[in-house]
């Protein structure tokens, strides 16, 4: 890899890093204020959305080989969080104070504090074993807990409200199903495709962390 491209992956994570250090800080903070952990969307919901957002970068990253990722699951966890951030979230206010999304946001937020330093300083070569092990061990119990109780709860709470406002009729006129019906089937088809995506996390914390011990022999 170039010193330009690897200057711009450590700028990147390195700035993905601080942001979401900051969303963690503002949905901690209003937690501690207002002793509610309704104000989560409030505190730090505008800035989720475009740290979010900008992580398609990611996607484009793993597609011309910037990263070794490939693009198929950067595109797959971008997809899911961006539809539930932006669709649903964003755009139905009635769900924004709803302790789901206190939980996503929580887990959202520490796994990408650990994940985002861990390739800022991969990129200058000088990682901290510690953080690998974070970084390929956090994500067992932060995903399931970002997805059950965050996510797939939060676009089931959100149903009735789809229902009623017809929302995002006009985008879905002429097709045979309504957005109600779309979040029905992506409901359904959320485990699979997020299982699909966990087992691969596996397999990378098994390759990372063996490759770690490996060199600890050898020093």
């Amino acid at each position: 890899m170039s010193q330009l491209s690897n200057l711009y992956l450590f700028l990147y994570n390195s700035l993905q890093s601080f942001g979401w250090a900051l969303a963690l800080f503002r949905v901690l903070s209003s937690f501690v204020l207002t002793k509610s952990i309704h104000g989560a969307y409030a505190s730090a919901g505008e800035l989720i959305c475009f740290l979010q957002t900008a992580a398609f970068l990611e996607v484009i990253h793993g597609a011309i080989g910037l990263v070794p990722s490939g693009a198929l699951f950067p595109l797959m966890q971008w997809g899911g969080r961006t539809h539930f951030l932006l669709a649903i979230v964003r755009g139905i206010t009635e769900v924004q104070e709803l302790p789901s999304v206190f939980i996503t946001f929580l887990a959202w937020s520490l796994s990408e504090i650990i994940r985002y330093p861990h390739y800022a300083l991969s990129c200058l070569g000088h990682c901290p074993s510690w953080i690998t092990y974070l970084r390929y061990t956090a994500f067992i119990v932060l995903y399931p807990i970002g997805l059950a109780p965050g996510e797939m709860w939060l676009m089931y709470q959100a149903l009735p409200y789809i229902k009623e406002k017809h929302l995002y009729g006009d985008s879905f006129l002429g097709l045979p199903i309504s957005y109600y019906n779309f979040v029905q089937v992506v409901l359904l088809c959320y485990p699979f495709l997020w299982l699909k995506l966990y087992m691969h996390l596996f397999k990378l914390r098994k390759s990372k962390l063996s490759k770690r011990h490996e060199r600890k022999k050898k020093m």
